[in-house]
C-alpha cells in the first residue's frame, strides 16, 4: 500500500516522543509520495481555487432545484403487467392516476339535501377546471356521464342522476334519490349511508398546458404535471369548502406525492438537526474549532456540488432521493473525521501542519478510496431495479459519492495543511488516545483464541436467530391506506374513511381481457369474465368487481321490471350488445376489443395482491383462447403487484452485486483474501440481522426499504477499510496481531466508534419525519450503522486470529503509532 520512503516516515508519526519542528525537518522531500499527492500538495492554491470556483458555480445552480415526482418514473415500466397496461394505454379510461375526492356531511345528515348538493356542485366544477385533469372521464353525481336506466311500463326510460331541471325543490331531491338507485352507482359514487358522495378525477400524467414543468426531465414541450402545484390547488379547495356541515376527504396517488412533497420540505430541518449532532459530536471529540469548521464545511460543499449538479442532468428532488444529500454529508462526515483525527495526532507529536497533512493522506489515501468505492457500489446496484426514481436515486448518489473523493479525501488535508489545528487540541488527542488504553486493552483481548472463539460463537448464534427470524420477511406493503405516509395521517384516515362507506376502495386491480375486435360482447367471453369475478370474489381482501358482465346481468334486471331472479347473463346476442352499448369507457373501449375487470380491493397489502394475482394467472392460465386474452393488470394496485415482484427479484440479486463489488475492491486493496474476510463477514452478519429486524417491526421489503439493504453494505464496510488498512501495515512489518490491533485501535478505533455513532444518530433523526418509510430507513441505517462498527470493532479482531498472521520482524516500525511493542 505504501512505499518504503513513506513507511519510514509513518515510524516518525507515530512516535511517542515529540519530533522536532517542521523548521527543523529541512529533510522533508517535497516531492516524495504518490504522482496523486504531489499533484495535490505542490500546488494547494490552484487545488483551493479550482474548489472556490465550482463551488460559487454549482452554489447558484443548486438554487434551482425542485420538488417534485412523477407518476411513471415510480413504476416498472419494463415488467410484464405493466407493458401490458402500456400496449392498450390508448384504449384505456385514465384510471390509474386518479383523485378520489369524498364530500362527506359532517353533522350526519343525507345527502338528499339542496344546500349539500350545490356545494358538492361547486366542488365538482373547481376540480373540473384544475390542470392536468382529463376532464372528459370525471365523473360525479353533477356530470352528465352519470346515468340511469330503467325499464317501465312505458319501456327504456334514462336520464342524468341530476335531472335537467333540478331546482332543489322536494319533489326534484326525490328524483334524484330514485335516479341514484337506479343508477347503481351505491357503493360506487353514492356511500351506503347516503352520507356523502365521490367524485373521481382522473388525471394525466402530461399536463395540458404548454410550459415545462419542473424537474421534468430534458424539458420537454409536453408539461409533466406539477405535484407541487396540485396538493396546492387541493389544500386551498379542501380549505375553502370544509366547514361545520361539510369535510372534503382527498384520496388518490397524487394526493400521496402531494403529502410526500410536504413531508419533503420538512426533511431540511432533519438535515439541519442531523448536521448540528454531527458537527458538536465532533467539536467535542477535536475541541478544535477550527478543525470542525473544516470537516463539516467540506461535506457541505460536497452536498451543494451534488445539488448544483441536479439541474444539469435534467433531476429533481423525488421522495425516495431527498434524503440522499443527507447521506452524502454523512459519508463526508465520517471520512473527513479520519483525516482531520490523523492530522491531529500527527501535529500532536511535533510535526508541522502541511507534513502531517501528507502523512495522513498517504496513509489513508487509499482506504478512503476504496471505502467511497464500495458506497458508490451500494448505490450503483440500485440500477438493476427497473423503476426510474430508484435509479434516479442510484445516480445521484453515486454522483455525491464520486464528488466526496475529490472534497473529503483531497481538499479537506489540503486545507488542513494550511490551517493545521491547535496546538492544545493536538496536545489532548494524544491524552485521550493513552486515556483510552484500558478501552483498547479489552478489545485487543479478543485477538486471543479463547476470547476469539466465543465471539465467533455469538456471532455463529446471532447468525442463526437473524436467519430464522429473517424467513418471515415479506414483499411489499404490510399495512392498509398509504404506507408512505403515517397511519394516523389524514390521507390514511380519509381512505379508512372511503373504505368502510363505500363498495370500491382506493385499491383497484385491473385485469385486461383483449379480444378481437367487437368480441368483448360476445357470449362465451361475458361468461369467462362472469366466472373470473364470481372466483374473485370469494377470496379475502376481495370487496367488490366490475365489469360489462356485471353490467350486462344488470341491464338484464333492468329490462325486466327489477326483478331480480333476471341477474344472469342471458343467451341472447341482442341484450348483451344493448349493455354493450351502454357501458361507460372504464369498462370497455369504444373498438369493443379490450374488456376491463376492475377489482376493488380492501388493501394493497403484500399478501393480498400475491393471493389475488396468483388467482387470475391461474385462470388466464386455463382459459385464454384467441377469443379473449386476459392480462395482468392495470389499476394502483396491479402496479403495486408488478412493483413487489421486481422489488422480489432484485433483492438478491443486488446483494449479490454490492457483496461482490465489495470483495473485490477488498482484494485489490489489501491484496489478501483473509483480510477480505475479516471486512466482509461482520457485513453478512449485520445484514441477516438487518432483516430480523425488519420483521420485528412490521416493515416490509419494498422499493423505500430494497436500497437500505445495499446502503447498510457499501457504508458499513468503511469502518473495517479503516481499521485493516493501519492493522495489515503493523502485520507486514511483523508486528504482533495483538500490537498491530492496539495500534490501529490508537489510530483509528476513536474515530471508528465516533463516525459510527454519529451516522447511527444522524439518521435515527429521520424517525420523526412524517413520511413513514423515511422513518424506516431511519431506523434500519441507524441500525446498520452501529452493528457495522461493533463488528468492525469486535468480530473483525476475533477472526483475524484465526486468518491474519504477522510477517517476518522488521524493527523499522517498532516504533510507529505508539512506541515500542514490548
Amino acid at each position: 500500500m505504501m512505499s518504503t520512503g513513506a513507511n519510514a516516515v509513518l515510524s516518525v508519526a507515530g512516535a511517542t516522543a515529540p519530533a522536532a519542528p517542521a523548521e527543523a525537518l529541512p529533510g522533508f522531500d517535497a516531492d516524495s509520495g504518490s504522482r496523486l499527492e504531489r499533484l495535490v500538495f505542490n500546488h494547494r492554491r490552484w487545488v483551493l481555487g479550482v474548489a472556490a470556483l465550482l463551488t460559487l458555480l454549482l452554489g447558484l445552480l443548486a438554487t434551482r432545484v425542485s420538488l417534485n415526482a412523477s407518476f411513471e418514473g415510480m413504476l416498472p415500466l419494463q415488467h410484464p403487467y405493466l407493458q401490458n397496461y402500456l400496449a392498450e394505454r390508448g384504449k384505456l379510461a385514465a384510471q390509474a392516476n386518479q383523485l378520489r375526492i369524498v364530500v362527506e356531511r359532517r353533522d350526519g345528515g343525507s345527502i338528499l339535501d339542496k344546500d349539500y348538493l350545490e356545494a358538492l356542485r361547486r366542488v365538482n366544477d373547481e376540480l373540473f377546471l384544475l390542470p392536468g385533469v382529463v376532464r372528459g372521464q370525471m365523473k360525479s353525481l353533477w356530470t352528465p356521464s352519470t346515468r340511469w336506466t330503467a325499464v317501465t311500463e312505458a319501456g327504456f326510460e334514462g336520464g342524468t342522476v341530476m335531472p335537467d331541471d333540478y331546482d332543489g325543490s322536494a319533489r326534484a331531491l326525490e328524483r334524484v334519490r330514485l335516479n341514484i338507485e337506479r343508477s347503481g352507482e351505491v357503493g360506487q359514487l353514492v356511500a351506503r349511508d347516503f352520507r356523502s358522495t365521490a367524485i373521481l378525477v382522473p388525471l394525466a400524467e402530461r399536463a395540458e398546458r404548454g410550459e415545462a414543468a419542473p424537474g421534468t426531465p430534458g424539458g420537454s414541450s409536453a408539461a409533466g404535471l406539477d405535484y407541487t402545484a396540485l396538493q396546492q390547488q387541493l389544500e386551498a379547495l379542501r380549505a375553502r369548502h370544509g366547514n361545520e356541515r361539510i369535510q372534503i376527504r382527498i384520496t388518490g396517488f397524487a394526493k400521496v406525492v402531494g403529502d410526500l412533497i410536504d413531508g419533503m420540505a420538512q426533511v431540511a430541518l432533519f438535515f439541519a438537526l442531523a448536521a448540528a449532532i454531527a458537527t458538536v459530536v465532533v467539536l467535542w471529540y477535536t475541541r478544535c474549532l477550527r478543525s470542525t469548521a473544516l470537516v463539516m464545511a467540506c461535506s457541505l460543499v460536497a452536498v451543494v456540488w451534488q445539488l448544483g449538479l441536479l439541474p444539469l442532468l435534467g433531476f429533481a428532488l423525488d421522495p425516495y432521493a431527498v434524503l440522499v444529500p443527507f447521506l452524502v454529508f454523512a459519508i463526508g462526515m465520517s471520512h473527513g473525521a479520519q483525516k482531520m483525527n490523523g492530522v491531529m495526532q500527527d501535529i500532536g507529536r511535533g510535526l508541522h501542519r502541511e507534513v502531517a497533512a501528507r502523512l495522513t493522506f498517504r496513509r489513508l489515501f487509499i482506504a478512503g478510496f476504496t471505502a467511497l468505492a464500495c458506497d458508490a457500489v451500494g448505490f450503483a446496484v440500485l440500477l438493476l431495479i427497473e423503476i426510474s426514481a430508484i435509479r434516479q436515486l442510484a445516480l445521484m448518489a453515486s454522483l455525491g459519492v464520486a464528488v466526496l473523493v475529490f472534497t473529503n479525501l483531497i481538499l479537506l488535508p489540503v486545507m488542513l495543511s494550511h490551517t493545521g489545528v491547535s496546538a492544545r487540541a493536538a496536545a489532548r488527542a494524544l491524552r485521550e488516545a493513552e486515556a483510552s488504553a484500558g478501552l483498547w486493552a479489552l478489545l485487543v483481548r479478543l485477538t486471543a483464541r479463547g476470547p476469539a472463539l466465543v465471539t465467533l460463537a455469538l456471532a455463529l448464534a446471532l447468525a442463526g436467530w437473524g436467519l430464522h427470524a429473517a424467513r418471515g420477511l415479506q414483499i411489499g406493503d404490510l399495512d392498509a391506506g398509504a404506507p408512505e405516509l403515517r397511519p394516523q395521517s389524514r390521507y390514511n384516515l380519509d381512505n379508512a374513511y372511503l373504505t368502510s362507506h363505500y363498495a370500491t376502495s382506493s385499491d383497484v386491480l385491473t385485469v385486461l381481457v383483449r379480444t378481437p375486435p367487437q368480441g368483448a360482447m360476445r357470449q362465451a367471453v361475458l361468461e369467462r369474465v362472469d366466472e373470473l369475478e364470481w372466483r374473485l370474489r370469494q377470496l379475502d381482501g376481495v370487496e367488490s368487481t366490475q365489469s360489462l358482465a356485471t353490467l350486462a346481468r344488470q341491464n338484464a334486471v333492468g329490462m325486466n321490471e327489477g326483478q331480480l331472479r333476471w341477474y344472469e347473463l342471458l343467451n341472447d346476442q341482442g341484450a348483451l350488445n344493448t349493455a354493450g352499448s351502454r357501458a361507460p369507457r372504464h369498462i370497455v373501449d369504444p373498438g369493443f376489443s379490450l374488456l376491463q375487470v376492475q377489482v376493488f380491493l380492501a388493501d394493497h397489502k403484500a399478501e393480498t395482491l400475491r393471493r389475488v394475482t396468483r388467482e387470475i394467472e391461474r385462470f388466464a392460465a386455463e382459459h385464454d383462447s384467441e377469443a379473449g386474452r386476459f392480462l395482468l393488470g392495470a389499476g394502483n394496485a396491479g402496479f403495486e403487484a408488478a412493483t413487489n415482484a421486481v422489488v422480489e427479484r432484485a433483492n438478491r440479486q443486488m446483494l449479490l452485486w454490492v457483496y461482490a463489488a465489495v470483495v473485490l475492491l477488498a482484494y485489490v486493496t489489501f491484496r489478501s483474501w483473509r483480510a477480505v474476510a475479516c471486512a466482509v463477514i461482520p457485513l453478512v452478519l449485520t445484514s441477516v440481522l438487518a432483516e430480523a429486524l425488519m420483521v420485528q417491526l412490521g416493515i416490509g421489503l419494498k422499493v423505500a426499504t430494497l436500497p437500505v439493504v445495499a446502503l447498510g453494505v457499501g457504508i458499513g464496510v468503511d469502518y473495517a477499510l479503516y481499521v485493516l488498512s493501519i492493522l495489515l501495515v503493523q502485520l507486514r512489518q511483523g508486528v504482533s496481531l495483538a500490537e498491530a490491533y492496539r495500534r490501529s485501535l490508537q489510530f483509528t478505533g476513536r474515530v471508528v466508534m465516533l463516525t459510527g455513532v454519529t451516522l447511527a444518530v444522524g439518521v435515527a433523526t429521520w424517525a420523526f419525519s412524517p413520511i413513514k418509510f423515511q422513518a424506516d430507513m431511519g431506523l434500519l441505517l441507524a441500525f446498520m450503522f452501529i452493528v457495522n462498527m461493533v463488528g468492525a470493532l469486535v468480530l473483525l479482531p476475533a477472526l483475524a486470529h484465526f486468518l491474519l498472521k504477522p510477517a517476518a520482524r522488521a524493527p523499522l516500525l517498532d516504533e510507529a503509532f505508539g512506541g515500542p511493542a514490548g
